[in-house]
């Protein structure tokens, strides 16, 4: 939210800079992000002054250029001039040589040139070209009465200002508007000194005549709670004087026409959205605020047609016609436009979630939704009409040709909350006297119904929609008190809480170290994400995903059940902007819906389980002088899994270890404890996630469960051994098996069959090819072993080797190659 200095005051008569402003609003609650001298037009039109055009003739060797001597003062300039309005006599705005000029972010230095062998030195300006309006049909012509001469900021009155930029939390929506600020700012200032915020009185709004009378109807009145317009006669449509113009720069706004600049400034006065409807446009002669049928059709503001849903709330005419996107968007055809006569001016006050599903639906975010779906003031409403239609008035002409329709069948209540004093020292930590906190509640329009010794009953105004609760009132009080007032305590509290063991921080550090030591970056991905990932997926079923009930928008309806799909976007953008070797790991939770009828509580609809992922993609080692590229491949991945579980202590002979293929793997492994309980899945991510995703390369994932690694922790008794006096001896082995045989039956196979000696099997080769059978590939696997208690010779070597070879045939018809 941008509030400028100067229009800040218009409402608070103050001697404070910007800077100290800055620092009220953000002890009380509005946090300022920044404040920075901006002009109300970019460049503030340094260098450019009123000129008067002595002479204008045609160009010798152009059928479209002007040779033109203008006077600006003390020389005469020589200009060559495309613009087909351009003539002898004219005042205009003359840009010298060394001006720079501003087109958005780009800028333009005027040069002495030579155009079609005519010197020209400097350039006659349209008023797009100086920030002045959006025409580009010629020249700027001034008025006969302009001084030659004179500094254009001067002529136009241009006026540095200061932009404070508030960021507001959503539940501040009350200072939303400048006068919103001032009313906060005075509600501190208050405490200290006599000052009062002001706002511009309505008393001179008066209705004209009956000429153009526009009933309203609310048709989906959970959605609307109070709806108000007026209707106003011959305006003419024109661009907005100067001070107008001037206030929405200094915000960032660019003027439009005088009707649409005087809603502007309104809503960013009182934070009372309006809209101004061409009464051409509504036919039937009547406002009908309701719901459309679901797919109608509707072409908004922006030339797009959009297919509405059933719940989306629309400002009809009688025909049922949409005109409007209601407290959202406008539609093409009813606004205001060059040829519009009158205006029916609409002020509103609709229901939060309806406009904010309605906004997030669309992909629209307006600065009427912004509000809108945070709470306006219900008692603005009327205020804000007669307010914006004074302005038009004085800006469009017109008359007021109806009554104010006001359909307002429940009226706002205020919030009645009772505060105890003691609760008040309680939370804050210190005593306020009594009438400190009367006049805090005061200065903030809270009024005070009812007073004991111990209570204050409180009626608080319905725009403070973030203040409902005792507590929230406390907050309020202690903001404007001054969080800076309260002295911190002169001694430290602790308490001796109970640590687990293994301390779960403490186990996560050290593998986060060891990733980090190992080249891998740490990523945090949205607990939020897209509901869509699941669909389809048997792994991670779409019934389980925990869904929003209000989500920002549809990329963030439900908690994420797995970290993969964060870690794929990723992987996903970084590969966009050209970094694709990339090791990324990431702990989070994951959320899902257990199910059932019968379930009572929450804990018993929903889970969560916390998780370490693991990426890996593209190159393992870059290509450089000595060595070309290496591709990361699943032993890379299976490497750091078996590092991380041993710096865990987990002795990995000892676990039990499976295919895991699915939907979310292609191909990979599942380390599990005896009991069946998983440890760790990881493998090659499935190439259709991938590619939706937007990702090319192959991409390895490993997915730890954690809880079952911390339980497993827990339960976990440190044992240890003496070295070995002996030597190992290793055999290797070359086995033909069927395709089907994985190395791990083979591993199991050779664990049952030796106990004793056999201390580690592993595989180094793999092969498949046209040198072997059909259906037939073959392993090179090596086998450690050891007697501890005596140095092994070649007959127990023989005969160990044997029987395993004849296991490997009988149980799965392996043969030496």
């Amino acid at each position: 939210m941008n509030i400028a200095y100067s229009w800040l005051k218009e409402y608070i008569k103050t001697e404070l800079t910007p800077q100290q402003i800055g620092d009220v609003l953000t002890q009380i609650g509005l946090e300022v992000g920044g404040i920075e001298e901006v002009e109300t037009i970019k460049g503030g039109l340094k260098g450019l002054v009123i000129g008067e055009v002595i002479s204008c003739a045609a160009h010798p060797d152009s059928d479209h250029l002007s040779i033109t001597r203008v006077n600006v003062g003390k020389i005469t300039l020589p200009i060559v001039c495309g613009a087909p309005n351009v003539a002898a006599g004219q005042k205009v705005i003359v840009a010298t040589v060394g001006t720079t000029l501003y087109d958005g972010d780009q800028e333009f230095k005027i040069k002495k040139s030579k155009i079609r062998g005519e010197v020209s030195e400097g350039m006659i300006c349209a008023e797009d070209e100086i920030g002045l309006g959006n025409s580009h049909d010629g020249i700027m012509v001034l008025d006969s009465e302009a001084i030659v001469g004179t500094e254009a900021a001067k002529y136009f009155k241009v006026e540095n200002d200061y932009l404070i930029e508030v960021d507001l939390t959503p539940n501040r929506i009350d200072g939303a508007s400048h006068i919103g600020v001032a009313r906060d700012l005075v509600a501190f200032l208050k405490q200290t000194e006599e000052i009062e915020y002001s706002r511009p009185s309505v008393d001179a709004f008066k209705i004209n005549n009956h000429n153009l009378e526009i009933p309203v109807e609310i048709i989906t009145t959970e959605a609307c709670h109070r709806y108000a317009g007026v209707t106003i006669s011959d305006v003419t449509i024109k661009d907005s004087p100067e001070w107008l113009q001037n206030r929405l720069r200094s915000i960032g706004l660019k003027p439009i026409n005088n009707i649409v600049d005087v809603t502007n400034f309104v809503l960013f006065e009182t934070g009372q959205p309006l809209h101004a409807f061409d009464t051409a446009e509504i036919k039937g002669n009547k406002v009908v605020v309701k719901t459309l049928p679901a797919g109608t059709k509707f072409t908004t503001l922006d030339e797009v047609e959009r297919q509405l849903h059933a719940d989306d709330l629309m400002i009809c005419n009688a025909e049922s016609e949409a005109m409007c996107i209601g407290g959202v968007f406008g539609g093409a055809t009813s606004g205001v436009k060059d040829s519009t006569k009158n205006i029916f001016l609409e002020s509103a006050w609709f229901d939060p979630v309806f406009i904010r599903k309605t906004a997030r639906r669309h992909g629209l975010n307006t600065d009427a939704s912004f509000r809108f779906e945070r709470g306006t003031d219900p008692n603005g409403v009327i205020y804000a009409l007669k307010r914006a239609a004074l302005l038009i008035q004085e800006t469009a002409g017109g008359t007021i040709s109806s009554e104010v329709v006001d359909i307002y069948p429940q009226p706002a209540e205020p919030f009645e909350v009772e505060v105890k004093l003691a609760n008040v020292k309680r939370l804050i930590g210190i005593e306020i006297p009594v009438e400190k906190i009367k006049k805090i509640l005061t200065s903030l329009e809270v009024e005070i119904v009812a007073e004991t010794a111990d209570n204050l009953l409180l009626k608080v105004p319905p725009y403070r929609v973030d203040v409902k609760r005792e507590a929230d009132v406390i907050e309020d009080i202690l903001r404007i008190y001054g969080y800076n007032n309260i002295a911190p305590e002169a001694h430290v509290n602790s308490t001796i809480q109970y640590s687990p063991i293994p301390n779960p921080e403490k186990v996560k550090n050290q593998v986060s170290d060891y990733l980090a030591s190992n080249g891998f970056n740490e990523i945090w991905s949205n607990s939020l994400t897209k509901p869509t990932y699941y669909e389809g997926l048997e792994t991670l079923k779409a019934e389980n995903t925990v869904t929003i009930f209000n989500p920002l928008s549809q990329d963030l309806g439900a908690m994420r059940q797995s970290l993969l799909f964060g870690g794929l976007e990723v992987i996903s953008r970084n590969s966009n902007y050209q970094n694709s070797d990339l090791r990324l790991f990431e702990f989070g939770n994951t959320y899902f819906y257990k199910g059932g009828e019968n379930l009572k509580s929450p804990a018993d609809k929903y889970g969560e389980e916390f998780h370490l992922g693991v990426f890996l993609t593209g190159n393992k080692m870059a290509e450089n002088w000595t060595s070309v590229a290496t591709k990361t491949s699943f032993f890379t991945l299976k490497s750091c899994v078996d590092n991380i579980l041993k710096r865990l202590g987990f002795n990995l002979d000892k676990l039990k270890i499976e295919s895991a293929k699915n939907d979310l793997l292609e191909e990979g492994l599942e380390y599990m404890r005896g009991d069946g309980k998983s440890f760790v899945q990881f493998g090659y991510v499935n190439r259709k996630l991938a590619q939706n995703a937007e990702i090319d390369a192959q991409v390895y994932y490993a997915d730890f469960n954690w809880n079952n690694i911390m339980l497993q922790l827990s339960n976990h008794k440190t044992s240890y051994s003496e070295l070995p006096k002996f030597p190992a001896v290793r055999r290797d082995l070359a086995l033909l098996v069927d395709e089907q045989v994985s190395f791990s039956q083979l591993k199991a196979v050779a664990t049952k069959t030796e106990r004793k000696l056999l201390r580690n099997v592993d595989i180094f080769d793999v092969y498949k090819g046209d040198k072997l059978p059909e259906g037939k590939k073959s392993y090179a696997m090596s086998f450690i072993l050891r007697d501890d208690e005596k140095t092994l010779n070649d007959k127990a070597i023989d005969a160990t080797m044997n029987r395993l070879i004849a296991m490997f045939e009988r149980e799965l018809g392996a043969k030496l190659r």
